[in-house]
């Protein structure tokens, strides 16, 4: 699916715990997360903290958006 998206013309940033997987489905913008059962997200976390988290995560997505790439890239 995300290789039909960016056939045209939009950009996809796949965020996902196992990179790999992101990889091999062909996702070009990838943001590494948190867990599995929690991929943006940490719910040991005090709510501030959490929130914090989650606001970098989507920082990153957002970066990756607006990133002229040529390859595969992770936004770490």
């Amino acid at each position: 699916m995300v290789k039909e998206i960016e056939r045209y013309g939009i950009p996809i940033v796949h965020m996902a715990t196992i990179t790999t997987i992101s990889e091999s489905v062909g996702a070009n913008r990838i943001v590494p997360t948190v867990a599995i059962p929690h991929p943006v997200g940490n719910p040991q976390l005090n709510a501030d903290d959490e929130h914090a988290l989650r606001k970098a995560l989507v920082k990153k997505a957002l970066d990756g958006l607006a990133t002229e790439i040529s390859q595969p890239t992770h936004f770490e």
